[in-house]
């Protein structure tokens, strides 16, 4: 990092933000509006164009420089900071563009008094809602900043994304990034500093059509996927460090009378630690392998994306001082690892954080429901910890 004049205390600088909370008042509608317009437009993972398209447009029409779309679809613009060209810090700001949902569902948003309901407005309308109103938020609040911010909306974050976008981006980047924001719409008081290892994998069961159904051993693919999660649930993991492996989805079937031939179990190994990961990896293959073995079906083990654990320590001044600010705005504090957008800022060494929006319920579902009350608390906890990097208030 260049050098940093810091004009006021980190104390005066924690006082103010109440304050600049009443002031957030008058740009939620603006924020809002842009939730909805973004949630609208489907955006399913490795079919962003049309929101990202969109987004664009919005960092043109808020005068962001350098405004572009690259080969992966990741849109970015550049805030300009208002200190010296030469020795002005850049800020990485990033959101998702992908969601969960397909482009054939309804994308329709409905606005209450105290809610924002609709597939994807929580993961994450909210994060690209604050990618494209932060520009006049800055203005309108008068709350100016020395550093660039980049702002990245990225694409192939989710599932089979593996993070794509984001990894795309920090490979051909030449701007050097003194720190990284990764918004993720919910939970207000979410302070995610840590990457868990993790892999990311699939386990399809085919009976192939010369399957002998007379065999004493004969077991259609429902059976089949159901031994392999009873198998799975057997392998021990240590409490410390923390492990867990989570089953996400199965499909598999057509009807009540006829046998299974074919079944997908989705799920994650989650540790703190690489090597158990890995070990419990080799585990499930040879669950995999045993079981073609016995049953004569094909029960193969697809690995769709992986992440080593690593992060900054909880006493980092980043840390620290996004623990102040929250502490100044009487947010609730939760620390869980992650396993998004942030594992890519430490495998590129930019210290980073993850922060949460709002308040919401019922994620992941089309009936997905974002808190319209605390998002005035949200972006005031983010100008904050945006002034603190800034200022010089996080460096080592």
């Amino acid at each position: 990092m260049s050098p940093r004049k810091k004009p006021e205390t980190f104390t005066s600088l924690r006082r103010k933000l109440p304050r600049l909370r009443n002031k957030l008042d008058n740009v939620c509608e603006m924020f809002l509006a842009n939730l909805v317009m973004l949630s609208e437009i489907p955006a399913p993972t490795f079919g962003e164009e049309q929101r990202a398209d969109f987004l664009s447009q919005r960092f043109a029409e808020a005068g962001l420089v350098n405004t572009s779309i690259d080969d992966m679809h990741n849109v970015v613009g550049i805030y300009p900071g208002q200190g010296d060209e030469a020795e002005r810090n850049n800020i990485l700001i990033v959101a998702h563009l992908d969601t969960h949902f397909e482009s054939t569902l309804d994308h329709s948003v409905t606005v209450t008094p105290r809610h924002v309901i609709g597939p994807g407005v929580c993961d994450n309308g909210l994060g690209l809602a604050v990618l494209s109103t932060l520009p006049s938020l800055l203005q309108q609040v008068d709350w100016p900043l020395e550093s660039n911010l980049l702002l990245l909306g990225a694409t192939r974050s989710l599932g089979r994304g593996n993070l794509d976008g984001l990894r795309f981006f920090l490979k051909h980047n030449r701007l050097p990034c003194c720190a990284g924001l990764c918004i993720e719409g919910v939970q207000l008081g979410r302070l995610s500093i840590m990457s868990v290892g993790m892999l990311r994998g699939e386990i399809v069961v085919t009976v192939p059509e010369t399957y002998d159904w007379t065999s004493f051993e004969a077991r259609g693919a429902v059976a089949l996927v159901t031994d392999v999660v009873r198998r799975m649930m057997a392998i021990p993991l240590p409490r410390k460090p923390r492990s867990t492996i989570v089953l996400g989805s199965i499909e598999s079937g057509t009807s009540f009378n006829r046998m299974a031939t074919h079944a997908v179990l989705r799920f994650e190994v989650k540790s703190e630690s690489s090597d158990i990961v890995r070990a419990t990896a080799a585990d499930i293959e040879d669950i995999c392998i045993e079981l073609t073995s016995e049953s004569h079906a094909e029960v193969a083990l697809n690995v769709i994306a992986r992440r080593e654990p690593g992060g900054i320590a909880f006493t980092h001044p980043l840390v620290r001082r996004t623990r102040g600010i929250m502490k100044a705005l009487d947010i609730p504090l939760t620390t869980n690892p992650s396993t998004s957008e942030l594992s890519m800022f430490i495998e590129s060494g930019i210290p980073a954080i993850t922060l949460g929006i709002t308040g919401g319920e019922k994620l992941n579902s089309l009936r997905e429901q974002a808190d319209i009350g605390s998002i005035t608390t949200g972006l005031a906890q983010l100008l904050g910890v945006l002034a603190a990097i800034d200022r010089g208030y996080c460096e080592t």
